[in-house]
């Protein structure tokens, strides 16, 4: 898919099957039909969503990953145990970042080797507290690069947030993930340079903001989630500024669940929840069911049941079993691709089971995919109510979410649609370009960030974690002084990112100062701030323009 700068919408769209054996040729193929007849020099970005790392984690296709973390006195670290290869060590900082037990190097090196022996090369380390004081964190990852461990992830630097537990597994997400997201960035970048192409190259995050390519090498745990993130920003050009929007992405496995609060999307305020792992990563709120055009279709107890397996594709496509695809061909033939007699074989067994004739079944398909959407969907929106409601922007303590309105996305939107608002009351429309609205979502994302910087006065030292960044100063620092430094780190991490705009429009996101009190009086203020990016959609294209409305 490419947008025009400036003036135009979309000039073309294609979709191509994804062999995961084999990435390389299933970019090439997609690039070399998009840009077909293109003057390549003529494109300024590239941006690629991905479900692969998603898909990894689901399917528990991770590559072997070592852990090692150093926890020291409160809660057994084992007790947050993310993996095969997962150990403890002695060493330990307290809350203020002071060294209370020196780290066992001896016990690190021994777990170097043992790693080495059984052919780990990548491994997590992370220490309580390490966002005080790395120092520990930083030995180790010196350590075990010194005797032979490829790529190690530290604690300190995949988030800034204080949580131990949610460190331990964004650390080991990082690093399990790390394999399979170098094979895809490898795969890409070896594809735009065999068609002479040499433009940054973006990756869609999982809070709906982007980052240049290689920048994610180095925090890959960034790109789960990235699919249901780019239909969020797909939606939000057509959602209504005045009421809450739910948005529904319809896959050929899943669909994927999303709200929109008057155009900004809800979000998970501590980071991703995925399989048995609750990180740190930053995310936009969705929700993924195995639903989806491409579901198995079967008759229980004289009722219609659709998913959660998939078991090849539609009856129409040359698959095995019935599926909603088949019933949206049987019913539209004309506006749906696919083989009509096949189609037509799966509803009849469907229809056998109901004692219904084929179309007659087909349209119970739909009746039934439409109402069991909209119960997760109801599902969905009683969670996010179950708590404070966080966007993007603000925490909106008491809000309660209410969608008027449901957005379709995905190839069965627009067949889906209608039967959708038969079960409802709200309006419901399928958005423009439908079938490609995630990745036109994904292709206008602008680049996004965040910092935390933690300030103490009475010790006179600064901290960013994420950035290994340390410096000492005077106690007359404010929370003014530290919002300013935080704001200069962010919009300078912005541009390393991939931002390609002067001004990024940040916003402190939280902003606290705790007096230090020995003795009867005030010894100093313990500082902390968290800044960001703002997500959002870059300017500059006009999606209404030409084919794009």
């Amino acid at each position: 898919m490419l947008c025009s700068s400036g003036r135009g919408g979309l000039i073309r769209q294609t979709k191509v099957p994804t062999d995961p054996e084999n990435l390389f040729e299933s970019i090439l193929s997609g690039l070399e039909s998009v840009i077909r007849d293109t003057d390549t020099a003529s494109v300024e970005r590239i941006v690629l969503s991905t479900t692969l790392t998603t898909n990894a984690v689901v399917t528990g296709k991770l590559e072997t990953v070592g852990m090692v973390v150093a926890g020291g006195p409160g809660l057994d670290p084992m007790l947050f145990r993310c993996c095969e290869d997962y150990h403890t060590v002695a060493g330990s900082v307290d809350h203020r970042g002071r060294v209370v037990e020196g780290l066992d190097r001896d016990a690190v090196e021994a777990l170097a080797d043992g790693f080495l022996a059984r052919g780990i090369r990548t491994v997590g380390v992370v220490g309580k507290f390490s966002t005080r004081n790395p120092a520990h964190e930083q030995r180790m990852e010196e350590i075990l690069k010194k005797k032979g461990i490829e790529r190690v992830f530290t604690g300190h630097t995949v988030s800034g947030q204080l949580n131990f537990p949610r460190r331990i597994h964004t650390t080991f997400l990082n690093a399990s993930v790390y394999a399979i997201h170098r094979r895809f960035y490898e795969s890409v970048r070896d594809s735009l340079k065999e068609k002479g192409i040499d433009i940054p190259i973006y990756i869609l995050k999982a809070d709906g903001g982007t980052m240049e390519m290689a920048t994610s090498m180095i925090y890959p745990g960034e790109s789960v989630m990235s699919g249901p993130s780019a239909s969020v920003m797909g939606a939000i050009p057509w959602a209504s500024e005045s009421v809450d929007t739910l948005v529904l992405d319809v896959g050929g496995t899943t669909t994927d669940i999303a709200i929109l609060v008057k155009r900004a999307p809800v979000l998970e305020p501590l980071g991703i929840s995925i399989g048995p792992w609750h990180t740190l990563i930053r995310s936009l709120k969705s929700t993924s069911v195995g639903l989806g055009g491409d579901s198995q279709v079967r008759v229980e107890n004289g009722a219609v049941v659709i998913g959660p397996q998939r078991l090849g594709p539609a009856m129409a496509f040359g698959g095995p079993e019935p599926t909603p695809t088949d019933a949206m061909v049987v019913l539209d033939p004309d506006g749906t691709q696919g083989d009509l007699a096949l189609a037509q074989e799966g509803m009849r067994l469907v229809g056998e089971a109901l004692s219904l004739p084929p179309e007659e079944a087909a349209r119970k398909v739909m009746e039934t995919m439409g109402h069991t959407i909209l119960d997760h969907a109801r599902k969905a929106v009683a969670e996010i109510n179950a708590k404070p409601v966080y966007t993007i922007h603000e925490m909106m303590e008491g809000y309660r979410v209410a969608p008027e309105e449901i957005l379709l996305l995905g190839g069965p939107a627009q067949a889906l649609s209608g039967y959708l608002a038969d079960c409802t009351d709200k309006a419901v429309r399928p958005v423009p370009r439908w079938g490609v609205a995630n990745a036109i979502g994904a292709a206008l994302a602008r680049t996004t960030c965040e910092v935390t910087l933690f300030a103490d006065t009475e010790k006179g030292v600064i901290l960013i974690p994420e950035e290994n960044y340390s410096k000492t100063m005077d106690h007359h620092y404010t929370l003014a002084d530290a919002e300013e430094t935080a704001r200069n780190f962010l919009v300078e991490k912005a541009r390393q990112a991939g931002s390609r705009t002067a001004s990024p429009e940040t916003e402190i996101v939280e902003s606290i100062a705790f007096n230090m009190v020995r003795g009867f009086r005030t010894t100093g203020k313990n500082i902390r701030v968290r800044a960001q990016v703002k997500p959002g959609l870059i300017e500059g294209y006009d999606l209404k323009a030409g084919d794009g409305s």
